[in-house]
């Protein structure tokens, strides 16, 4: 019986740095999906589709300001040649822009907040296309015409889009089948399940006074996650609490905040800002309704 290959995520970065991106694509996890065949990074540098002796990328804006503005041209070059000549380009250009494939996406502060729920709809894909803005940044045109989404890291602005571009990607391979070895481990993650991480530790048992709770060193795997649950979503409630928001908690998570509710009052005052039902009847016949009560 033949072992069937990995089917590699393509990945091509439009960049005038491209130099940056071989230590962090040939490292760790993303250099193990490289060497396994799950990983094709190609690195585009646009400066070579610029058509004048100076290799020019950029102009001033039209209207004066400060900063310089990334040509439409050169970057248009380069998209035909990744996407394989023009009449490729006309036919990726015909679709909209949703149903654009490879997707071109854009590295920008004005694109949209990229989460862990962006990272698993890009694993999906067989092949991306970033293009990295610099400077005042790109051409509207380019925006207009040749990228079919934008994505930001957050409210902040870099100095280019090659350190978004990373990580993005790392975000997203690690995700691809096999990438990661032990397939359960991007589930166990942040924001998997719409909560943060529950605390992880590792030998020794004690150190300087600091112990590892005896849950975890107990062999009880049922204790071990029901543990892991409510530290998971103590530190959402402490940390993110934007998160838990309009969930649909399940019975056990309700009982878990009711129990974390009673360890402060702050985090009393944040469950009840959720809004949550009542606590269900206990589990005998004919119980009560329990309200929530936290002190």
């Amino acid at each position: 019986m033949s072992v069937r290959e990995p089917v590699p995520l393509i990945v091509d970065v439009l960049t005038l740095f491209p130099e940056v991106f071989p230590p962090v694509f040939g490292a760790s996890i993303l250099g193990r999906a490289q060497r396994e065949g799950r990983f094709s990074p190609r690195i585009v540098d646009i400066r070579d589709f610029a058509e004048d002796r100076h290799r020019t990328v950029d102009d001033e804006p039209y209207g004066g300001g400060s900063g310089m503005v990334l040509k439409v041209e050169p970057i248009f070059r380069a998209l035909v040649h990744v996407l394989g000549g023009e009449e490729a380009f006309e036919r990726w250009a015909e679709l909209p822009k949703p149903e654009r494939r490879p997707p071109v996406i854009l590295l920008t502060p004005q694109g949209r907040p990229f989460t862990q729920s962006e990272a698993r709809r890009l694993a999906n894909f067989d092949r991306l296309v970033f293009l990295c803005g610099h400077y005042e940044g790109v051409d509207e045109r380019v925006r207009e015409h040749l990228v079919s989404e934008e994505l930001s890291l957050g409210d902040f602005v870099l100095t280019g889009g090659e350190l978004a571009a990373m990580v993005v990607v790392d975000a997203v391979v690690r995700l691809r089948p096999g990438v990661l070895g032990n397939e359960a481990s991007p589930a166990e993650e942040s924001f998997s399940e719409g909560l943060l991480e529950y605390p992880q530790y590792t030998r020794p048992p004690e150190f300087r006074g600091w112990t590892v709770p005896d849950v975890l060193r107990s062999g009880n795997h049922g204790e071990i996650a029901r543990w892991r649950k409510r530290e998971s979503l103590r530190r959402t409630l402490e940390r993110r609490p934007d998160l838990l928001l309009g969930r649909a908690f399940s019975l056990e998570e309700v009982e878990l905040l009711a129990d974390i509710a009673r360890s402060s009052p702050e985090l009393a005052a944040r469950v009840r800002a959720l809004a949550l039902p009542p606590l269900p009847p206990k589990r005998r016949r004919g119980g009560p309704e329990r309200p929530w009560a936290f002190s």
